[in-house]
């Protein structure tokens, strides 16, 4: 056996109880169905316990008001007859019911075979729809309105147990609407895999035959058209092609719009049409009736400033089409199509439109009108022409005929074409779930829907993959034309059984139609309450899944309102729908991995900033980090402290968005960090970074050889105890410095070049900072945006700067209130930090000569001081490290030295000489005399280390005072 996609199933009923009996018999006892059931199949059973149907009801509505003159029936019997002949002798039955899923035609290849089945199989008039017939080929095919397949236990009544059935919705070709449905039916054992292809080619030439009764409708009133006019009309005539030459194709488009809206609006009017070429042209449109009584529209084109004698440049005339009564010569047709509703000028049926295109439409006939020439009873003169007795006629000729049904679709076909274009460029406009999924909503409120719903997993509105996007869907977007709609709210979560459509398109992955939501089973029995408050507000469903790239993003609910849009979604509407969710998937797609992108490198990029703080007295700090709303970038900020009390403040800036820039950031900060706790001067470390960059640019280097990395950076030291701040930039802007009485200013640094360019130099500037000044660090993300002054920006943040009472918490969030742009383009640092003064009776300085003999002077005046901080249980730690510092100036370096005690956090020893030579930490050997010195201070000091002056070094170590 072959199902209808092309595998192998089981048969309906086996000895062994496996296949399709067994699963429909678990599913009637309640039990979980798994994958051995086809989705419309498990789809159509579950809306029909839903519906309470038994399995062995026997009962079918029956109908005995059938039109036996109705379109689906002219149509469908002379195919019918061909398919009986070609089953004849077999146990195939063929019928036709219509869109309600009552039987209008049965054909049997065996004629006894009509004899042998029940009534309800055998004669028209029976009603075959799911909710009152259960999971059958008929009901199927309209509930998913397309080719259907149903074997055996598939079906939902046991009546049907032993047949199989293959059913495909007709459709008008015009309207795209179902007219009505045609099944195969035959027994389970003479199921064919070719019949697929034998229903769709007949059901093909049924909807042939209704295209050709509406082109006989046009051709009926195009031939009343021509007679009346041929009537009027002089010797004469202007042929289509040759008014066709004076006008840009563009032009000739919005004429035959026009022409259709005017075909819509079933009324006689007459229409300026202003060309963008500055013609005028009037459309007036004439009602009139054919001799069979089809009442339809003519549009007819009237040119101004041109006589009818007037000859044209290129004249072309063509024969007399097929199908019409013979006329003069001077009242020639063109060649193209007439109307808009499948006739064309020769008479032949036109093809069959595609739902959702215009058809290919373009002007029929040019006949002057100068006589006054009336259609159904209208005379000429309707004044709407601006025609005057003194002035010559203008040309009038045919454009459209068509019947005001046709018209609409046209106009409806246009709308969509429109529609589709405006979602391509409404939606996608940003990089955000949730915006891109409320511009779905805003594109398809109220042209397509009166109400849109949107519901995402919580995981891809955090940009990742749902694990369960059926089971973990949450309200994003609630959109309508009115606010009273009683739709989950947003925010909260969506649930959603089985036989919804919601559920079930995104079991199937297309789009589900329920035209009619007051017998949609699903739906209303999932949650009755709910869905009985909805129903007084809308009345239609498409249910479309957002699916892109294989995944799985949610679903879209377009809703139609009774008093807004009484008329029901049909399949162009499902097609549309199906359309704009796809373009709208893909967004809302890319939207979820820039999300889930942006989210990875924004945490690695928190991840190497600093996560706290250090503890250190010299300034009191506040910062802010600030990521831009399309990417982000590079910047950074951190706070170090060094010897001696210092602090070193950063701030820097790496070119470039993405991972690469926030990885290069990390490397670099990094690198600062340790170039500074070297105790380099700011120009030295600016020089280090510098040389690293470069590096980076040699071994990454991009495909087209330029350099990847770049940055900016900025560097100043603040020495609480001389209240100096030593500052050095690399292409950064700026610091601003708040003076303690409010004065702002942008000290005028050395710019010194962008890191990474190598071998220029960096300088280095210093200024005094008195205490409570702030100093202001900030990347160019605060200034810098497309849209704003800097100048201007530069005289906002002084404003908002100069306010030297706040603290620098305060005066972060100040500036990024006042400062910062609402949509920041490119990342920001802040970092705020005011400066604090070492109280002078914390320091204590000695100044003597290289001479050994001062050591003990030395260490006699520290023990003194010492008690007089009230740190005696330090003294002893402290007189052994001086003792050997100092004793290490004096024979290894030169004098004059300098001692230097700081009661800080801890307290710090100093020694300074003017030589260069650095000390080394070694490890003595036992007949070594010398080289424990610096070991003993190793031991002894929290840490220690050496600093480079313009004129010789600083050693220094630091011991703790937690115990003291």
């Amino acid at each position: 056996m072959i199902r209808s996609g092309g595998e192998p199933i089981p048969a309906g009923r086996v000895a062994d109880g496996r296949g399709p009996t067994r699963f429909r018999e678990r599913f009637l006892q309640g039990e979980p169905v798994g994958t051995g059931v086809r989705k419309p199949i498990l789809s159509s059973w579950q809306r029909c316990r839903s519906l309470g149907l038994s399995p062995d009801q026997s009962d079918l509505p029956f109908r005995e008001d059938i039109d036996p003159d109705s379109r689906i029936i002219r149509a469908a019997v002379p195919v019918l007859d061909r398919l009986q002949a070609r089953f004849a002798g077999s146990a195939m039955n063929i019928c036709v019911a219509d869109a309600s899923g009552t039987v209008l035609l049965r054909r049997f290849g065996e004629p006894s075979l009509a004899r042998s089945l029940p009534a309800i199989q055998s004669v028209p008039g029976f009603v075959f729809a799911e909710q009152v017939a259960g999971t059958n080929g008929i009901g199927l095919a309209l509930a998913e309105r397309q080719l259907i397949r149903v074997y055996g236990a598939e079906h939902f009544a046991e009546r049907s147990q032993g047949s199989a059935c293959r059913a495909l919705p007709v459709r008008d070709p015009l309207s795209g609407r179902i007219e009505g449905v045609l099944c195969f039916g035959y027994p389970r054992s003479a199921d064919d895999a070719a019949l697929a292809a034998v229903i769709r080619k007949a059901a093909g030439a049924i909807e042939r035959r209704l295209l050709g009764q509406s082109s006989a409708r046009e051709r009926a009133l195009l031939r009343a058209y021509l007679a009346a006019r041929t009537v009027a009309a002089p010797p004469r005539g202007i042929g289509v092609d040759e008014l066709a030459l004076e006008l840009h194709p563009h032009d000739r488009a919005i004429l035959m719009d026009r022409a259709a809206e005017l075909i819509s609006r079933a009324q006689r009017a007459a229409v300026e049409v202003s060309l963008p070429a500055g013609r005028q042209v009037t459309l007036v449109s004439r009602p009139m009736t054919s001799a069979s009584g089809v009442e339809g529209i003519a549009i007819e084109a009237v040119l101004h400033g041109r006589a009818p004698h007037e000859p044209f440049a290129f004249p072309h005339r063509m024969d007399q089409p097929r199908g019409f009564p013979a006329e003069p010569a001077a009242v020639p047709l063109s060649a193209g199509p007439v109307a808009d509703s499948g006739v064309a000028a020769s008479g032949r049926p036109r093809r069959p439109t595609m739902p959702g295109y215009l058809p290919d439409v373009t002007f029929g006939r040019i006949v002057p009108s100068g006589e006054g020439a009336t259609t159904d009873g209208a005379d000429g003169g309707d004044g709407a022409t601006g025609d005057h007795l003194d002035s010559p006629p203008p040309a009038r000729g045919l454009v459209m005929v068509g019947e005001p049904g046709v018209g609409t679709y046209a106009v409806a076909a246009r709308r969509r074409l429109e529609l589709l274009t405006e979602a391509s460029a409404r939606i996608g406009t940003t990089l955000d779930v949730r915006r891109t999924a409320q511009e779905l909503a805003e594109t398809a409120v109220p042209r397509l829907a009166d109400f849109v719903t949107i519901d995402l997993p919580e995981a891809v509105l955090h940009g990742e993959e749902s694990t369960d996007p059926r089971g973990d869907l949450c309200r994003a977007v609630v959109h309508g034309i009115r606010d009273d709609a009683p739709f989950i709210p947003v925010g909260k979560r969506a649930d959603y059984g089985p036989a919804t459509p919601h559920l079930r398109c995104l079991t199937t992955g297309q789009a589900v139609l329920e035209p009619d939501l007051n017998v949609a089973a699903g739906w209303l029995a999932h949650d009755p309450e709910h869905t009985e408050r909805l129903l007084g507000h809308v009345h239609s469903l498409i249910a479309v899944p957002l699916v892109a790239r294989g995944v799985v993003l949610g679903v879209v609910a377009f809703y139609r309102a009774q008093e807004q849009n009484p008329a029901p979604f049909g399949d162009d509407d499902r097609s549309l729908a199906q359309e704009l969710a796809t373009r709208a998937a893909l967004s809302i797609d890319n939207a979820r991995r820039y999300t889930r992108e942006r989210t990875m490198v924004l945490a690695l990029q928190r991840s190497l900033l600093p996560h706290g703080l250090p503890d250190q007295d010299a300034v009191e700090v506040a910062h802010r980090y600030l990521p831009a709303e399309s990417d982000v970038g590079g910047d950074w900020y951190d706070v170090i402290p060094l010897s001696g009390a210092r602090v070193g403040l950063f701030v820097g800036d790496v070119v470039g968005h993405g991972i690469l820039s926030a990885a290069t950031m990390g490397r670099l900060r990094t690198a600062a960090r340790s170039f500074a706790e070297l105790d380099f001067p700011p120009d030295e470390v600016l020089i280090q970074l510098d040389n690293l960059v470069g590096r980076l640019d040699r071994e990454e280097p991009a495909a087209d050889g330029v350099g990847i990395v770049g940055a900016t950076c900025l560097y100043a030291i603040y020495d609480p105890t001389t209240q100096q701040c030593t500052m050095a930039r690399a292409g950064h802007p700026p610091p601003a410095l708040v003076h303690p009485d409010g004065t702002v200013s942008f000290p005028d640094l050395p710019a010194g070049p962008p890191l990474g360019l190598g071998g220029l130099p960096f300088e280095a500037a210093e200024i005094e900072l008195p205490q409570g000044s702030q100093l202001v660090l900030y990347t160019d993300g605060l200034i810098e945006d497309r849209n704003r002054d800097v100048d201007v920006v530069l005289d906002q943040l002084r404003g908002a700067l100069a306010h030297p009472e706040r603290a620098p918490e305060e005066t972060c969030q100040a500036v990024l209130d006042t400062v910062a742009p609402a949509h920041p383009c490119d990342d920001i640092a802040l970092l705020v930090a005011r400066t604090r003064a070492l109280d002078p009776r914390r320091i204590a300085t000695w100044d003597l000569p290289a001479d050994p003999a001062r050591v003990s002077d030395v260490r006699a005046a520290a023990l003194r001081q010492l008690a007089d901080w009230g740190l005696d249980e330090a003294a002893f730690a402290a007189e052994l490290m001086l003792s050997e510092l100092v004793t290490n100036a004096i024979r290894h370096g030169a004098g004059p030295i300098r001692v230097r005690l700081l009661h800080d956090r801890g307290l710090i020893c100093e020694v300074s000489d003017t030589s260069n030579t650095a000390p080394h930490l070694r490890r003595a050997a036992s007949t070594d005399e010398g080289g424990r010195g610096l070991f003993l201070v190793a031991q002894l000091a929290q840490s220690w280390g050496t600093r480079y002056k313009p004129q010789g070094k600083v050693i220094w170590a630091e011991c703790g005072l937690a115990g003291v």
